[in-house]
Protein backbone atom coordinates (compact mmCIF):
# COMPACT_ATOMS: atom_id res chain seq x y z
CA UNK A 1 0.00 0.00 0.00
CA UNK A 2 3.07 2.36 0.88
CA UNK A 3 4.83 1.58 -2.03
CA UNK A 4 1.22 2.32 -4.25
CA UNK A 5 0.77 5.81 -2.48
CA UNK A 6 4.57 6.94 -2.22
CA UNK A 7 6.65 5.10 -5.32
CA UNK A 8 5.37 7.39 -8.17
CA UNK A 9 6.54 10.29 -6.44
CA UNK A 10 10.15 8.90 -5.38
CA UNK A 11 10.78 7.63 -9.01
CA UNK A 12 9.72 9.96 -11.23
CA UNK A 13 10.49 13.49 -11.60
CA UNK A 14 7.57 14.72 -13.59
CA UNK A 15 5.29 13.17 -11.15
CA UNK A 16 7.00 15.31 -7.86
CA UNK A 17 6.81 18.56 -10.15
CA UNK A 18 2.81 17.44 -10.89
CA UNK A 19 2.39 17.38 -6.89
CA UNK A 20 3.82 20.25 -5.78
CA UNK A 21 2.25 22.21 -8.44
CA UNK A 22 -1.35 20.62 -7.50
CA UNK A 23 -0.21 21.87 -4.44
CA UNK A 24 0.28 25.16 -4.86
CA UNK A 25 -3.08 25.28 -6.64
CA UNK A 26 -4.78 23.81 -4.26
CA UNK A 27 -3.48 26.12 -1.38
CA UNK A 28 -4.14 29.33 -3.75
CA UNK A 29 -7.27 29.02 -5.78
CA UNK A 30 -9.37 26.63 -3.02
CA UNK A 31 -9.70 29.82 -0.95
CA UNK A 32 -10.38 31.89 -3.65
CA UNK A 33 -12.95 29.24 -4.65
CA UNK A 34 -14.58 29.86 -1.45
CA UNK A 35 -15.20 33.86 -1.78
CA UNK A 36 -16.51 33.26 -5.16
CA UNK A 37 -18.95 30.56 -4.07
CA UNK A 38 -19.87 32.67 -1.03
CA UNK A 39 -20.17 35.73 -3.26
CA UNK A 40 -22.83 33.68 -5.13
CA UNK A 41 -20.68 34.13 -8.52
CA UNK A 42 -19.54 30.22 -8.88
CA UNK A 43 -20.08 30.52 -12.89
CA UNK A 44 -18.57 33.64 -13.22
CA UNK A 45 -15.05 31.68 -12.16
CA UNK A 46 -16.25 29.58 -15.14
CA UNK A 47 -16.45 31.67 -17.88
CA UNK A 48 -13.20 33.82 -16.37
CA UNK A 49 -11.61 30.68 -17.12
CA UNK A 50 -12.72 31.00 -20.52
CA UNK A 51 -12.29 34.40 -20.90
CA UNK A 52 -8.04 34.11 -20.68
CA UNK A 53 -8.10 31.80 -23.88
CA UNK A 54 -7.74 34.10 -26.37
CA UNK A 55 -4.97 36.16 -24.97
CA UNK A 56 -3.30 32.74 -23.67
CA UNK A 57 -3.73 31.39 -27.44
CA UNK A 58 -2.52 34.78 -29.09
CA UNK A 59 0.73 34.30 -26.87
CA UNK A 60 0.77 30.53 -28.42
CA UNK A 61 0.25 32.11 -31.89
CA UNK A 62 3.30 34.25 -31.48
CA UNK A 63 5.80 32.38 -29.52
CA UNK A 64 4.36 28.95 -29.41
CA UNK A 65 4.19 27.06 -26.12
CA UNK A 66 6.47 29.44 -23.74
CA UNK A 67 4.96 30.68 -20.68
CA UNK A 68 5.59 34.20 -20.59
CA UNK A 69 4.18 35.34 -23.03
CA UNK A 70 0.96 32.83 -22.75
CA UNK A 71 0.27 34.32 -19.29
CA UNK A 72 0.74 37.84 -20.05
CA UNK A 73 -1.79 37.25 -22.51
CA UNK A 74 -4.21 34.99 -20.43
CA UNK A 75 -3.83 38.52 -17.95
CA UNK A 76 -4.40 41.03 -20.20
CA UNK A 77 -7.28 39.10 -21.83
CA UNK A 78 -9.08 38.13 -18.34
CA UNK A 79 -8.62 41.60 -16.87
CA UNK A 80 -10.33 42.89 -20.48
CA UNK A 81 -13.19 40.50 -19.83
CA UNK A 82 -13.32 41.13 -16.41
CA UNK A 83 -13.70 44.70 -16.58
CA UNK A 84 -15.75 44.39 -20.07
CA UNK A 85 -18.16 42.65 -18.51
CA UNK A 86 -18.30 45.05 -15.50
CA UNK A 87 -19.01 48.29 -17.56
CA UNK A 88 -21.64 46.47 -19.49
CA UNK A 89 -23.68 45.62 -16.54
CA UNK A 90 -22.77 49.20 -14.74
CA UNK A 91 -23.78 51.35 -18.26
CA UNK A 92 -26.40 48.86 -19.79
CA UNK A 93 -29.64 47.15 -18.69
CA UNK A 94 -27.85 44.20 -18.96
CA UNK A 95 -27.03 41.95 -15.69
CA UNK A 96 -23.64 40.97 -15.13
CA UNK A 97 -24.00 37.54 -15.59
CA UNK A 98 -25.61 37.82 -18.93
CA UNK A 99 -22.66 39.94 -20.34
CA UNK A 100 -20.29 37.48 -18.60
CA UNK A 101 -21.99 34.58 -20.78
CA UNK A 102 -21.64 36.65 -23.62
CA UNK A 103 -18.01 37.38 -23.24
CA UNK A 104 -17.22 34.05 -22.34
CA UNK A 105 -18.66 32.64 -25.48
CA UNK A 106 -16.99 35.07 -27.84
CA UNK A 107 -13.86 34.15 -25.86
CA UNK A 108 -13.87 30.70 -26.11
CA UNK A 109 -14.95 30.68 -29.70
CA UNK A 110 -11.83 33.21 -30.70
CA UNK A 111 -9.23 31.61 -28.49
CA UNK A 112 -10.44 28.28 -30.29
CA UNK A 113 -9.77 29.79 -33.59
CA UNK A 114 -6.56 31.17 -32.87
CA UNK A 115 -5.02 28.07 -31.65
CA UNK A 116 -5.87 26.46 -34.60
CA UNK A 117 -4.75 28.93 -36.86
CA UNK A 118 -1.09 27.44 -35.86
CA UNK A 119 -1.64 24.51 -33.65
CA UNK A 120 -2.40 21.22 -34.18
CA UNK A 121 -5.51 19.42 -32.51
CA UNK A 122 -2.31 18.60 -29.74
CA UNK A 123 -1.58 21.97 -29.32
CA UNK A 124 -5.24 22.62 -28.63
CA UNK A 125 -5.59 19.93 -25.97
CA UNK A 126 -2.67 21.18 -24.03
CA UNK A 127 -4.27 24.63 -24.49
CA UNK A 128 -7.73 23.54 -23.05
CA UNK A 129 -6.45 20.40 -20.57
CA UNK A 130 -3.32 21.70 -19.55
CA UNK A 131 -0.07 19.44 -19.12
CA UNK A 132 -0.13 18.64 -14.92
CA UNK A 133 2.17 16.37 -15.90
CA UNK A 134 4.49 18.29 -17.97
CA UNK A 135 4.92 21.28 -15.46
CA UNK A 136 9.06 22.68 -16.04
CA UNK A 137 10.74 24.82 -13.59
CA UNK A 138 9.16 28.23 -15.32
CA UNK A 139 5.67 26.96 -14.55
CA UNK A 140 5.90 25.95 -10.80
CA UNK A 141 7.96 29.29 -10.12
CA UNK A 142 4.81 31.37 -11.95
CA UNK A 143 2.23 29.14 -9.85
CA UNK A 144 4.50 29.99 -6.23
CA UNK A 145 4.19 33.04 -6.84
CA UNK A 146 0.72 33.09 -7.81
CA UNK A 147 0.23 31.44 -4.62
CA UNK A 148 2.50 33.73 -2.43
CA UNK A 149 0.31 36.66 -3.91
CA UNK A 150 -2.68 35.15 -3.00
CA UNK A 151 -2.15 34.62 0.39
CA UNK A 152 -0.98 37.73 1.08
CA UNK A 153 -3.91 39.53 -0.52
CA UNK A 154 -6.19 37.55 1.18
CA UNK A 155 -4.51 37.61 4.47
CA UNK A 156 -4.27 41.76 4.24
CA UNK A 157 -7.70 41.70 2.79
CA UNK A 158 -9.77 39.29 4.78
CA UNK A 159 -12.05 41.19 6.99
CA UNK A 160 -13.28 43.08 3.93
CA UNK A 161 -13.49 40.04 2.34
CA UNK A 162 -15.74 38.56 4.17
CA UNK A 163 -17.68 41.83 4.87
CA UNK A 164 -18.47 42.02 1.05
CA UNK A 165 -19.68 38.51 1.35
CA UNK A 166 -22.27 39.64 3.19
CA UNK A 167 -23.70 42.71 2.38
CA UNK A 168 -21.11 44.68 -0.40
CA UNK A 169 -23.76 46.98 -0.64
CA UNK A 170 -23.28 47.89 3.23
CA UNK A 171 -19.31 47.79 3.20
CA UNK A 172 -19.14 50.34 -0.06
CA UNK A 173 -21.32 52.84 2.08
CA UNK A 174 -19.35 52.58 5.62
CA UNK A 175 -15.99 52.43 3.60
CA UNK A 176 -14.35 53.53 0.83
CA UNK A 177 -12.21 49.65 0.89
CA UNK A 178 -14.88 48.28 -0.16
CA UNK A 179 -14.18 48.75 -4.21
CA UNK A 180 -10.75 48.18 -3.72
CA UNK A 181 -11.72 44.89 -2.13
CA UNK A 182 -14.33 43.93 -5.30
CA UNK A 183 -11.54 44.58 -7.70
CA UNK A 184 -8.27 43.12 -6.15
CA UNK A 185 -10.60 40.44 -5.49
CA UNK A 186 -10.93 39.93 -9.19
CA UNK A 187 -7.44 40.04 -9.54
CA UNK A 188 -6.86 37.33 -7.54
CA UNK A 189 -9.72 35.04 -9.57
CA UNK A 190 -8.06 35.90 -12.72
CA UNK A 191 -4.29 35.38 -11.70
CA UNK A 192 -5.21 32.23 -10.38
CA UNK A 193 -6.96 30.81 -13.35
CA UNK A 194 -3.50 31.95 -15.17
CA UNK A 195 -1.97 29.69 -12.61
CA UNK A 196 -4.04 26.68 -13.22
CA UNK A 197 -4.33 27.09 -16.69
CA UNK A 198 -0.34 26.26 -16.82
CA UNK A 199 -1.47 22.98 -15.13
CA UNK A 200 -4.73 21.81 -15.92
CA UNK A 201 -5.84 24.00 -19.02
CA UNK A 202 -8.98 26.49 -19.59
CA UNK A 203 -11.55 23.96 -19.17
CA UNK A 204 -10.16 22.56 -16.25
CA UNK A 205 -8.87 24.98 -14.12
CA UNK A 206 -12.12 26.51 -12.22
CA UNK A 207 -12.59 22.87 -11.43
CA UNK A 208 -9.62 22.76 -8.63
CA UNK A 209 -10.78 25.85 -7.23
CA UNK A 210 -14.50 25.39 -6.81
CA UNK A 211 -15.55 21.65 -6.59
CA UNK A 212 -13.21 21.62 -3.08
CA UNK A 213 -14.86 25.20 -2.42
CA UNK A 214 -18.71 23.56 -2.46
CA UNK A 215 -17.34 20.36 -1.03
CA UNK A 216 -16.56 22.46 2.11
CA UNK A 217 -19.64 24.31 2.56
CA UNK A 218 -21.65 21.18 3.62
CA UNK A 219 -19.26 20.51 6.34
CA UNK A 220 -18.82 24.18 8.03
CA UNK A 221 -20.90 27.37 7.51
CA UNK A 222 -17.90 29.37 8.96
CA UNK A 223 -15.61 31.21 6.35
CA UNK A 224 -11.89 30.30 8.10
CA UNK A 225 -12.41 26.57 8.23
CA UNK A 226 -14.11 26.28 4.84
CA UNK A 227 -11.15 27.98 3.37
CA UNK A 228 -8.75 25.23 5.53
CA UNK A 229 -10.92 22.26 4.47
CA UNK A 230 -11.46 23.67 1.00
CA UNK A 231 -7.57 23.23 0.61
CA UNK A 232 -6.97 20.03 2.67
CA UNK A 233 -10.03 18.77 0.02
CA UNK A 234 -7.75 20.15 -2.85
CA UNK A 235 -4.90 18.76 -1.72
CA UNK A 236 -6.22 15.18 -0.97
CA UNK A 237 -7.98 15.32 -4.87
CA UNK A 238 -4.92 16.28 -6.44
CA UNK A 239 -2.65 13.70 -4.51
CA UNK A 240 -5.53 11.10 -5.68
CA UNK A 241 -6.10 12.46 -9.07
CA UNK A 242 -2.29 11.89 -9.82
CA UNK A 243 -1.90 8.49 -8.24
CA UNK A 244 -4.89 7.23 -10.24
CA UNK A 245 -3.75 8.91 -13.36
CA UNK A 246 -0.36 7.06 -12.81
CA UNK A 247 -1.63 3.52 -11.97
CA UNK A 248 -4.92 3.57 -14.58
CA UNK A 249 -3.23 5.52 -17.11
CA UNK A 250 -5.93 8.16 -17.10
CA UNK A 251 -5.30 11.86 -18.23
CA UNK A 252 -4.06 13.50 -14.75
CA UNK A 253 -5.96 16.91 -15.34
CA UNK A 254 -9.23 15.24 -15.57
CA UNK A 255 -8.70 12.59 -12.71
CA UNK A 256 -7.66 15.50 -10.60
CA UNK A 257 -11.27 17.29 -11.03
CA UNK A 258 -12.95 13.76 -10.97
CA UNK A 259 -11.96 13.56 -7.69
CA UNK A 260 -12.65 16.64 -6.87
CA UNK A 261 -16.37 16.25 -7.73
CA UNK A 262 -16.44 12.63 -5.83
CA UNK A 263 -15.55 14.36 -2.85
CA UNK A 264 -18.04 16.97 -3.87
CA UNK A 265 -20.68 14.17 -3.64
CA UNK A 266 -19.46 12.50 -0.48
CA UNK A 267 -19.65 16.03 1.18
CA UNK A 268 -23.54 16.72 -0.60
CA UNK A 269 -24.66 12.90 1.04
CA UNK A 270 -22.60 12.58 4.30
CA UNK A 271 -20.82 16.27 5.27
CA UNK A 272 -22.47 17.67 8.53
CA UNK A 273 -24.72 20.09 6.54
CA UNK A 274 -25.40 17.67 3.99
CA UNK A 275 -28.05 15.35 3.22
CA UNK A 276 -27.87 12.70 6.09
CA UNK A 277 -27.52 15.16 8.53
CA UNK A 278 -30.72 17.85 7.60
CA UNK A 279 -32.56 14.39 7.08
CA UNK A 280 -31.44 13.14 10.78
CA UNK A 281 -32.08 16.61 12.48
CA UNK A 282 -35.93 16.67 10.35
CA UNK A 283 -36.17 13.56 12.17
CA UNK A 284 -35.44 13.97 15.59
CA UNK A 285 -37.99 17.09 15.35
CA UNK A 286 -40.67 14.90 14.70
CA UNK A 287 -40.24 12.21 17.33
Amino acid sequence: MIDFLVSPFIEFAFMQRALLGAVLLSISSCPVGVFLMLRRMSLAGDAMAHAILPGAAIGFLLYGLAIVPMTIGGLIAGAVVALGAGAVSRFTLQKEDASLAAFYLISLALGVMIVSLRGSSVDLMHVLFGTVLALNDDALTLIGAICAITLVTLAVLWRGLVAECLDPLFLRSVSRIGTVVHFAFLALVVLNLVGGFQALGTLLSVGLMMLPAAAARFWTARVGPMCVLAVAIGLASSLSGLLLSYHAALPSGPAIVLSAGAAYLLSILFGTRGLMAVRSRHRHKAA
